[in-house]
């Protein structure tokens, strides 16, 4: 095992730095000797809310020494005033002195100064997950969702990087909750990192620990693709949110041209910054209010969002308009989303017209006391300075807030508007704060009254096995990204010629559209990448294409494969992505960590596993990983036993809990692989059952 003992004389500790650095530089060890200079937070820039905590005088003694413990004891005499300020003030210490001054960004995979490529790939993502025209909050380690952290410091960046460069392939980085634990010995079939985020003791795995745990550094929330290093920018979830819109309106409108309808939403920061863009892909007219001007115009300056107005008399006659020339577009309002459902229900109720057909919710609600959702009663400045110096206030107005917005959204529910749940405990908050959004049944446990994306909208798509699956390019190049575009639209041509279902057909022919369309709409935003929904054997079949092409030399450079956790086998959770198992296991997390497992001893690059994500600490389990191949035989051997596992998984879980679409896609993949033998369940008659219990009283 190499142990990393920070003191100013050893290998790992650079001296001064230079300006601009480079890679070699950040990959050289936590710079001490001497200090680089202080530095305060970027004013250009969002920056995360002050973070609130309970800690005790002792316990906020103990963050501090937490914090310097990264640092040789000569410089703790010049870091701890600073420290303890920024803990004051911020409510966690990121270690802002420590911030790079480097472009941070995806670079080419060759020029990470690395011994092995496998390396050098998770510095690229890792990088991208940094990149300010990615990350949310590039300066507090945030690349979504509002708390949504790569690594809780910048002092455990520095040390990452530096780990990885000196790595070889017979040893393991181990990070627990963005602290890099070392290297330990492993072997070349071993992942080269593992990485959890938020474990806790199930019983202490409260909203209110994890405040404290997080300002005592111990802990982090590393949402989903964020802490797992897997993140590709807003089109992580364009693709997913223009189906969802897309199928929303075959459903619950019966129309497949959406031109001159209304979809109604909130969020242009991190993942919730695809609504605009898949509103126009869906010829909708897209209306997504924002309380952060510096989010909103990032998104418009990316070309995601076309147009913004801060004035709401001029969004509901840009909206008349847009409605009538039925234009495809995507507007931005600069306010609250609650201001723009109460107006739409005073149009309503003045004229009888109703504005808005589709309407959802994408604020970061997993996170609504804390950031995630700002209040009505406030302008966004006054929430910032009320969630800071008076929390339990805050809180009060949130759940105000949130009653407001689901009484108008009721009101106009009642006449014609069809609202769902966006996966991001939107409803689950509102119903804690007091809302009307129990179901017909009176609120069961995971049941409201509007329904969800994942299972209700876009179809049971997750127990025929597809799902978000994703691959980067690291060489950086566009034409790389074209090349692998080409390649996954030509082997699911090649799968729909087989005999398959017309329900897996249906979903084939979306995504061969999808990715046909996917260079024209720009959709890149940092690396190279892609996503699309596929199956079990798409999966594999793409992936091992690409293998082949690396090795021809068609692809220039090692792809990593991977995946959103939101997905078949990746995560539990009975508010969203396993809302639809009713056998009474909804609320188990085998299904996640067996994914965790299971794809860290069949061939995965690194493994991730996360409490929180989506919706929320301790609401859900959650796992991800990273596959880098390099078109050689050992990659193809990796892709074809981790994908058809990371698929089956979750799918023979499904089946085993009553679902006959799984039941289906596993008896499928049974049959291609006389290795899989996977329990099924045998139907016990409820009236049989019934009459037995009522027998034994």
């Amino acid at each position: 095992m190499t142990t990393l003992t920070v003191t100013s004389t050893n290998l790992g500790i650079r001296g001064p730095q230079r300006q601009p650095l480079t890679l070699a530089d950040i990959c050289s060890g936590l710079p001490v000797n001497p200090l680089p200079p202080p530095q305060q937070r970027d004013p250009n820039i969002a920056h995360a809310p002050v973070r609130t905590h309970s800690l005790s005088q002792e316990q906020q003694q103990q963050a501090i020494i937490n914090a310097l413990r990264y640092f040789p004891k000569e410089c703790h005499h010049l870091l701890v005033q600073e420290f303890a300020d920024e803990f004051r003030q911020y409510g966690h210490i990121y270690m802002y002195r420590f911030f790079p001054n480097i472009d941070m960004r995806a670079y080419p995979i060759e020029q990470y100064p690395a011994k092995t490529k496998k390396a050098a790939a998770a510095m690229h993502m890792i990088m991208n997950n940094l990149d300010p025209r990615v990350a949310q909050f590039p300066q507090e380690l945030i690349t979504y969702g509002g708390n949504g952290q790569v690594l809780s410091n910048w002092a455990q960046f520095w040390l990452v990087m530096h780990y990885l460069s000196t790595m070889t392939e017979e040893q393991t980085l181990v990070l627990y909750s963005g602290h890099p634990l070392g290297l330990f010995p492993s072997d070349i079939h071993s992942p080269r990192m593992v990485i959890t985020n938020g474990m806790m003791i199930p019983n202490y795995s409260t909203r209110e620990n994890y405040d404290d745990l997080f300002a005592l550094g111990v802990t982090m929330y590393g949402q989903m693709t964020a802490g797992s290093y897997c993140y590709i920018g807003p089109q992580g979830i364009v693709h997913g949110t223009t189906l969802t819109v897309m199928n929303a309106g075959r459903k619950y409108l019966n129309l497949n041209n959406l031109a001159g309808r209304v979809y109604v939403t909130s969020g242009l920061g991190g993942m919730s910054g695809a609504q605009a863009k898949a509103a126009v892909i869906c010829g909708c007219i897209g209306v997504i209010a924002e309380m952060s001007k510096e989010a909103l115009l990032k998104r418009h300056a990316q070309g995601w969002l076309e147009e913004y107005t801060e004035d709401l008399d001029f969004l509901i006659r840009r909206i008349r308009e847009a409605r009538a020339k039925k234009e495809a577009t995507s507007i931005g309002y600069l306010g609250n989303i609650v201001d723009v459902w109460e107006r739409l229900l005073i149009e309503y109720e003045k004229t009888g017209e109703l504005l808005a057909e589709l309407g959802s919710d994408q604020t970061s609600c997993h996170n609504p006391f804390s950031g995630g959702y700002y209040p009505v009663q406030l302008t966004y400045d006054e929430a910032l300075e009320t969630l800071a110096k008076n929390p339990e206030k805050f809180r009060k107005l949130v759940e105000e807030s949130l009653r407001r917005q689901v009484v108008a959204i009721n009101k106009l529910a009642d006449v014609g508007l069809f609202f769902w749940d966006y996966g991001n405990a939107f409803l689950l908050e509102a119903r804690r704060a007091g809302a009307d959004v129990g179901g017909s049944d009176g609120g069961g446990s995971i049941k409201f009254r509007y329904p969800s994306y994942v299972q209700d909208i876009m179809g049971d798509i997750f127990s025929l096995g597809f799902g978000p699956f994703r691959w980067v390019c690291t060489s950086g190049d566009p034409e790389d990204l074209q090349t692998t575009d080409q390649i996954a639209c030509e082997v699911l041509q090649e799968i729909c010629k087989g005999g398959i279902s017309e329900k897996i057909r249906q979903q084939y022919t979306d995504n061969i559209q999808w990715i046909r369309e996917a260079g024209r709409h720009k959709l890149v935003v940092g690396s190279q990448a892609r996503i699309l929904y596929s199956d079990q054997v798409g999966r594999v079949k793409i992936a091992q294409a690409f293998n082949d092409a690396i090795r021809t030399g068609k692809i220039k450079a090692p792809v990593v494969i991977s995946r959103d956790h939101h997905d078949v086998s990746g995560t539990d959770s009975p508010f969203r992505e396993t809302s639809n198992v009713y056998d009474g296991s909804a609320f188990t997390a085998d299904m996640a960590v067996q994914n965790f497992v299971g794809d860290s001893f069949r061939g995965a690059t690194w493994v991730a596993l996360h409490n929180g994500g989506g919706v929320g600490w301790g609401e859900v389990m959650n796992g991800g990983f990273g596959l880098v191949i390099d078109g050689s035989e050992d990659a193809h051997y990796r892709v074809t036993l981790l994908l058809n596992w990371d698929v089956s998984n979750g799918v023979a879980r499904r089946a085993w809990s009553g679902n006959q679409n799984a039941q289906e896609t596993i008896a499928r993949a049974m049959g291609q692989d006389p290795r899989l033998k996977v329990t099924v369940p045998n139907y016990a008659d409820a009236k049989m059952v019934a009459q037995a219990l009522q027998k034994s009283k």
